[in-house]
């Protein structure tokens, strides 16, 4: 197959899937490694980043590339597993280069917002020339665009220049939380907190949620307090608690006074239950529902699409109040039995109550025997009140049970292909 020869927008092609010479997908282009090495030369293209199955992000050779046409990225085929390790003399083209504030020759300012990348003849790929639009002169209105040459703009080849994230987060607008935490890990923490600052809070608080304490706090200790406050408040309450209970006591009390009300409550009850426990991993907030709901109440409860899987398995029945900590709990009905019987049927009438459920000091081991035992996603955590006061997901055991710092490795390959 040709190589491409034309010129190559990157905004066009990160995101895409790359394919094996078979067709087969083998992951997604997430960045363009380059070395930058002046202002006046044009950076060459040493390969791509390609995130594989497990969020594993590995670096393949441009050499390897034999087409970019119409978008799709089509390999050699080989492919070695490793992680990639950023060296120091390589640059990540979107997650670094993307947003940097320059000057073009003339003294026409502006943001970069996508980079070009074209093929010599002897089928080495540079950068070779930059998308910027200039600040806008008059509220809410963009400033012209201009795609000069590399050599012709300033402000590139400076480690330190002014960066903000809007373009690049555009490049990432689709991308799970999950995969967009794992972006963050791979990048240094002045790129990360510059990213981190350009999200709105319910964004960001998901995000938080799958990374690593360490990172959670460097995050939250750059963002204005108040800031920082709304942020944890968008966050499900055991992560808020987690996160909360990371940090010195004083600056968890300035972060859960700034909190409403309700929320802090929440949040407090959780810090005061023993690491390891159902009390300390579980959430305050599954579906609660009272035994004269109906079928087609619950049924549209569960489908609010800002619930968990795991949470969405199950609704809780209680006498009211039908908020933790509730009145008398009754049991638990599964989605299936929800979708087995008419809507017009009562949750009461279709209760499961045959296990004895966790307290909030029952142990992991006894919340994971559970889980198990009973071919569950989702338990609920009961006091001896016979009241609910929460409900622990699996997703909570496995965070708890894996190693600690599993977030930051990621998950090893099961195996290592380097065809020849």
């Amino acid at each position: 197959m040709n190589p491409t020869t034309g010129r190559v927008y990157l905004s066009r092609i990160i995101g895409q899937p790359v394919f094996d010479p078979a067709g087969d997908p083998v992951g997604k282009l997430r960045d363009i490694v380059v070395t930058v090495r002046s202002a006046n030369r044009r950076p060459r293209v040493l390969g791509i980043v390609v995130e594989v199955l497990g969020r594993r992000r590995v670096f393949l050779p441009i050499t390897r590339v034999t087409s970019l046409d119409g978008g799709q990225i089509i390999t050699t085929g080989v492919l070695n597993v490793r992680k990639f390790e950023q060296r120091r003399h390589e640059t990540l083209a979107v997650h670094e280069l993307f947003d940097r504030q320059v000057t073009i020759v003339g003294s026409v300012s502006g943001t970069v917002y996508d980079l070009a990348m074209e093929q010599d003849p002897r089928r080495d790929w540079y950068l070779t020339r930059v998308a910027v639009q200039e600040v806008g002169k008059r509220f809410g209105r963009r400033g012209a665009t201009h795609t000069p040459e590399w050599s012709e703009v300033m402000g590139l080849a400076e480690q330190d220049s002014a960066q903000g994230a809007q373009h690049l987060l555009s490049t990432m607008d689709e991308m799970r939380a999950t995969d967009l935490a794992n972006a963050l890990l791979e990048l240094v923490p002045k790129r990360r907190l510059e990213i981190a600052a350009e999200l709105g809070d319910e964004r960001l608080a998901d995000v938080l949620e799958e990374l690593p304490e360490s990172v959670q706090v460097e995050i939250l200790g750059v963002l204005d307090p108040a800031r920082a406050a709304d942020v944890v408040t968008e966050m499900s309450p055991d992560d808020a608690a987690d996160l909360l209970g990371s940090l010195p006591p004083a600056s968890a009390e300035q972060l859960l006074g700034r909190m409403e009300p309700e929320d802090a409550d929440d949040v407090r009850r959780l810090l005061t239950y023993e690491e390891g426990t159902a009390g300390s991993m579980m959430t305050t907030e599954p579906v609660v529902l009272a035994p004269d709901t109906t079928i087609a109440e619950a049924l549209a409860r569960v489908r609010e699409p800002e619930l968990i899987p795991a949470l969405a398995s199950m609704v809780y029945v209680c006498r009211p109040p039908v908020e933790t900590p509730s009145g008398r709990f009754l049991g638990v009905v599964h989605f299936q039995a929800l979708l087995r019987e008419p809507p017009s049927t009562l949750v009461g009438a279709i209760i499961d109550d045959g296990i004895e459920w966790p307290r909030p000091e029952s142990s992991l081991a006894e919340v994971a025997n559970l889980l198990a035992a009973y071919n569950m996603v989702a338990l609920p955590v009961v006091d001896d009140g016979k009241r609910l006061v929460g409900a622990v997901t699996i997703d909570d055991v496995l965070d708890h049970l894996l190693p600690e710092g599993w977030r930051e490795t990621g998950p090893e390959p099961a195996l290592e292909v380097t065809d020849a």
